[in-house]
């Protein structure tokens, strides 16, 4: 059955939403929900997301899946406000507990956090299949940017978080902690190995000027075009260019309070005993 795929770009972010259904009055996966967040206030809001749950709403759908692709670094997700609103179950890689220790360290978590990844619903292994109503879904483990990332592959369709970009962008960063630029480019070649005409869909797009931004390709379009890793770049080559490009990038905007929150699946860290929750900014570690 072909998914029917509606995307949200969210410009503050860069970042794409995405909600799959089976067909309307039935079911639907919503993949790497976005939460309003401005740093200069430290307030949120939920205008995004209320896009698609008014989507949701129009079409009849029942949630089922509220899926992340990885522990997101550029924006906050909305996937605890949604699962409040619409229900469904929350889910990510299972190997998220490496991120969740990893952070854990670095913000001095409150003690009661364990790094178990029990802040989500359910933890997916490598090849697992399930269903969003009608359609089949595989959870593909696709580590390198985290080692936690995961790509979905819906019927002939498959959502690839931060693993690949537009093919005029290229690929995404290999430097955060536990990131791997060699695994990386092992987990693209494990997409790429699908047939051409796989539809892919990015997390991201980062338009050149004069591009408006843009999100679905195909597995022929990347292996032809790809900037960073088309047909005919090996392994140690791209490990060279994505190492040095790394060493030139600065960190993402909302690293700090975003990375916070989505190692617990969007809730937001305990109240203090004044009521207010707080996010930490850890000073010369990062």
């Amino acid at each position: 059955m072909k998914p029917n795929i509606e995307a949200f770009f969210d410009d503050a972010t860069w970042t794409v939403s995405y909600v799959v259904f089976d067909e309307p009055n039935g079911h639907c996966a919503i993949i790497d929900p976005v939460l309003d967040y401005d740093p200069k206030s430290g307030r949120t809001r939920t205008i995004f997301a209320n896009k698609l749950i008014a989507f949701i709403e129009e079409k009849s759908l029942r949630t089922e899946w509220i899926l992340e692709t990885h522990a997101h670094a550029d924006h906050l997700t909305a996937a605890h406000y949604l699962k409040g609103r619409l229900g469904g179950r929350t889910a990510i890689g299972e190997e998220i507990p490496i991120v969740q220790e990893t952070f854990r360290k670095i913000f001095n978590l409150e003690t009661d956090f364990t790094p178990d990844g029990k802040q989500f619903d359910h933890l997916f292994t490598d090849n697992e299949i399930f269903n969003v109503g009608k359609l089949n879904v595989k959870a593909l483990s696709t580590p390198g940017h985290t080692p936690a990332d995961l790509s979905y592959q819906v019927e002939e369709a498959i959502f690839v978080g931060d693993t690949l970009f537009m093919p005029d962008v290229g690929t995404a960063r290999a430097d955060f902690p536990g990131g791997n630029a060699r695994t990386l480019f092992r987990s693209i070649r494990k997409i790429l190995d699908y047939p051409a005409d796989t539809r892919l869909f990015m997390c991201h797009d980062y338009p050149p000027q004069g591009r408006s931004p843009q999100w679905e390709t195909s597995v022929g379009e990347q292996r032809a075009n790809n900037i960073h890793v088309r047909d005919g770049i090996d392994e140690d080559r791209f490990v060279a260019m994505r190492e040095a490009r790394d060493r030139t990038l600065e960190m993402p905007t909302l690293l700090l309070p975003s990375i916070q929150v989505n190692v617990r699946a969007g809730i937001m860290p305990p109240p203090e005993n004044n009521g207010i929750s707080y996010l930490k900014i850890p000073l010369n570690v990062i």
